[in-house]
């Protein structure tokens, strides 16, 4: 079969194998692929796979041959999934293949924000404790985790794996989910109303997927019930929360601080709001991007394509 990869780049930037690949047909990967270039380079590809290219309803109809999309991710969005139904063309995902590695950066976030270990340093290796009275300083007060609590907003494989962790911290977490389950409950874990976790919580991570209902989600109204000086944290999508809203919270100081992966437009626009915010931390989208699980990400792709070929599709999300 004729593989088409659309934007390989991002997954595998050289230090990955796309060999597994190459023995389930003739594999052709694109860096990049700007818009307009997409149907031309899909041709009469039977099989594209699609990291966040697009893939509209006009480009579903127009490329006859294909069969099969294959998100490079977990999220697909970028599929016009119901065009794709129409024309019998299979979509899949790749599911939870970042889950620890998410988690991870939303606890070294949350640790940066208790220690400030990067300006901590910054302030010694320009001899600042070299020239300190005392044999200690800080600049900024030290927080333990130990007792704080942690609200979740979205309670999926992420969420959970975010829970795990701050538990060992002896933390307590509050979760708000569209699906409560009473059995995932402990003495630390509790779910509570969305008021709840905004008003409890010392730390908000948010985990929920982008829909109509959580787009803003977290905007004037909702900041104004979080303690003042709370934090927040966004590595799910980023029109979750309203980023001049959030960014006028950290200004004035409603926000302690506020750690985002994912924001409105990617890459970022030099008129982002949170640009220059106050105590706002901005990674450029790579929490997914462990070698790990970006290795993890490959052996399934490769096992989607693989068990449609084979005639067993797994992780359809157009069944």
């Amino acid at each position: 079969m004729n593989i088409v990869v659309l934007d390989g780049y991002a997954m595998n930037p050289g230090d990955l194998s796309w060999s597994e690949m190459e023995k389930l047909g003739e594999l052709t990967v694109y860096d990049r692929t700007p818009q307009e270039f997409v149907l031309k380079r899909i041709g009469d590809a039977e099989i594209v796979l699609t990291n966040k290219v697009i893939l509209s309803r006009d480009i579903i109809e127009k490329a006859t041959s294909l069969k099969y999309i294959g998100v490079m991710a977990t999220g697909y969005n970028v599929v016009d999934i119901e065009a794709a139904t129409e024309r019998g063309i299979l979509v899949t995902n790749v599911p939870a293949y970042s889950t620890d590695s998410v988690a991870q950066l939303v606890f070294a976030y949350i640790l940066e924000f208790c220690h400030h270990v990067g300006e901590h340093n910054r302030i010694v290796q320009a001899g600042g404790w070299t020239a300190s009275k005392d044999f200690s300083f800080w600049k900024y007060p030290l927080i333990e985790l130990k007792g704080k609590t942690l609200g979740i907003i979205g309670y999926g494989s992420i969420g959970r794996a975010v829970a795990r962790l701050a538990e060992v911290f002896g933390m307590y977490v509050r979760v708000f989910s569209r699906t409560v389950r009473p059995e995932l409950e402990t003495d630390k874990i509790k779910f509570v109303t969305l008021n709840e976790v905004l008003e409890q919580s010392d730390f908000v991570s948010i985990h929920c997927p982008l829909t109509e209902e959580t787009k803003g989600l977290i905007n004037k109204n909702n900041i104004l019930k979080m303690k003042t000086g709370a934090y927040l944290i966004n590595t799910s999508r980023g029109p979750v929360i309203n980023e001049k809203d959030v960014a006028d919270a950290l200004n004035s100081g409603k926000l302690g601080g506020a750690a985002v992966d994912v924001v409105s437009v990617e890459p970022i626009l030099r008129e982002n709001p949170l640009l220059g915010a106050q105590n706002c931390i901005i990674t450029p989208h790579f929490a997914w991007a462990s070698f790990e699980a970006r290795t993890r990400l490959m052996e399934t792709l490769v096992s989607n394509v693989r068990a449609f070929i084979q005639g067993n599709p797994v992780n359809v999300v157009n069944k």
